[in-house]
């Protein structure tokens, strides 16, 4: 009569060790996945931010027909650019902020201004 074998074949092992080489690599591309977004969410908040300030900014000037824009500290690898379109019989000005990093379009923030 032959005994029954306690333990695991190889072919057990290997399917096991398989599996668990599957389950690693789907969780490391999903944390990097993850990784990717929030870099990218990041990113975009900055440049938000940095052009809200930039109109801000331009909105406490008094009205002319080109505004001189800085960055501010902490936004080192931030551009922005500002377009001025005048409006309604040169009363009103369209004030567009492009924001860029690494020569990379990020954001574009369209606000108003008028000659009071």
């Amino acid at each position: 009569m032959i005994k029954s074998e306690k333990g695991n074949s190889l072919i057990e092992v290997l399917v096991a060790l398989a599996l668990l080489g599957t389950v690693s690599v789907l969780f490391l591309g999903g944390a990097a996945s993850s990784t990717d977004a929030r870099v990218n969410v990041d990113t975009r908040s900055t440049a938000k931010i940095l052009a809200e300030s930039i109109i801000d900014s331009v909105k406490k000037m008094d009205y002319d027909t080109s505004y001189n824009i800085t960055i501010p500290n902490g936004f080192a690898t931030f551009s922005a650019n500002l377009t001025v379109d005048s409006m309604a019989n040169g009363n009103i000005q369209e004030l567009t902020v492009t924001v860029s990093r690494f020569g990379n379009q990020i954001l574009q923030l369209q606000d108003y201004k008028m000659n009071r």
